[in-house]
């Protein structure tokens, strides 16, 4: 069937140009005192964000225009890619470490995270198999094994690279699609009970993650190590109030909040912006995901509405995760907020899979 483009959702462009706009001010901020310290220039941070953020743009509307349909033959090579380039990260002399994670490729005076280009690759894959045969899935040894391997393999990569937090992200958006996607209840419940069990001893058996999950349960029982980075973030957000402190105002980036500009970016939001700041972005992220969604269920091949279910999926779960994270109600793990956090690798990323929900929106009734 020829499908003919239309206008695209621009309700999901202004959302993500809102979130951007939320994103650049709360990095000018939150990583001034940093950056000044680091650099002599106060500025540093936020150039550069502004530079990827002006590099995503360009490439999202460029794959906003292209027919997402093309993607489908390759696939494969861009899954395949990924994979490679998540393995290249153990190299020595090509990967990087930080703060005890190797999750990036040391390109001089830029990193690149290949985690990110694998969550777009994971969900254009999935989204052309699963359209191919969608009956398939029902057998659960030739159908949904091969998927349950390859949610293993990607699991086990981000682990490696001590990323929790994007392993859950990406783990929770293939899940989604393969239920969508034709999977049996009964075996998604037990393939959900087996995730679970599946965090809980990645946690336990990795000390450092148990350290948070302790800090997690009671931060108070020790406020200065495993407790701390929920402690400093709720007294970020509850200091905010209802309006906050005003831009620039915050006292919890002068290194008491730790990763104030890309993990815990949300908690300087809440004090500066306060209650209206935090409401105001959670709001945006539900248009987003509620445009989505809605493309997703408008598209009429199987192709275009698995991959705009899968993109929505996955920046509402990375968000939500953030967002946990930062009040409390999720252990600690390194995962940045969608469009507000710095990092150029996830921002021209997540722009790029904008990009692909927006080229679905056009096809979509």
């Amino acid at each position: 069937m020829r499908l003919k483009p239309r206008a695209p959702d621009f309700t999901i462009f202004l959302a993500v140009i809102l979130l951007l706009t939320f994103g650049m001010i709360m990095v000018l901020s939150a990583s001034s005192v940093r950056a000044a310290y680091a650099t002599n220039n106060p500025f540093y941070f936020f150039q550069r964000q502004v530079l990827w953020a002006l590099a995503g743009i360009v490439v999202m509307f460029v794959v906003a225009r292209i027919d997402y349909r093309r993607l489908a033959p390759y696939s494969k090579h861009f899954l395949i890619f990924s994979i490679l380039l998540s393995l290249a990260v153990f190299i020595p002399g090509v990967g990087k470490k930080v703060l005890g994670a190797t999750r990036w490729i040391n390109l001089g005076p830029a990193s690149f995270q290949p985690s990110e280009l694998l969550k777009l690759s994971v969900i254009i894959f999935l989204s052309h198999k699963l359209s191919q045969n969608p009956h398939k899935l029902e057998d659960l040894k030739r159908g949904l094994g091969p998927y349950l391997l390859l949610i293993g393999l990607i699991a086990g990569l981000l682990l490696l690279q001590r990323d929790l937090g994007t392993a859950i992200a990406i783990c929770g958006a293939i899940y989604l699609m393969l239920y969508v996607g034709g999977a049996k209840p009964q075996h998604m419940l037990s393939l959900g009970f087996a995730g679970v069990l599946g965090i809980l001893a990645a946690a336990i058996l990795e000390p450092y993650r148990m350290r948070r999950l302790t800090g997690f349960i009671d931060p108070w029982a020790d406020p200065l190590d495993s407790g701390f980075h929920t402690l400093q973030s709720l007294f970020a957000l509850g200091s905010g109030g209802l309006f906050g402190a005003g831009m620039g105002q915050s006292k919890q980036k002068y290194f008491y909040l730790p990763e104030q500009h890309t993990d815990f970016i949300f908690a300087i939001l809440g004090e500066e912006l306060g209650w209206v700041g935090v409401v105001c972005v959670i709001l945006l992220f539900f248009l987003l995901i509620w445009r989505g969604i809605r493309t997703a269920v408008s598209c009429p091949d199987a192709f275009g509405s698995l991959l705009a279910l899968g993109l929505t999926v996955q920046v509402g779960l990375q968000a939500i995760i953030n967002m946990g994270v930062v009040s409390g109600l999720l252990p600690v793990t390194g995962i940045t907020l969608p469009f507000i956090s710095y990092g150029g690798s996830s921002l021209v990323f997540s722009l790029i899979g904008i990009g692909l929900l927006i080229n679905v929106s056009r096809f979509s009734r």
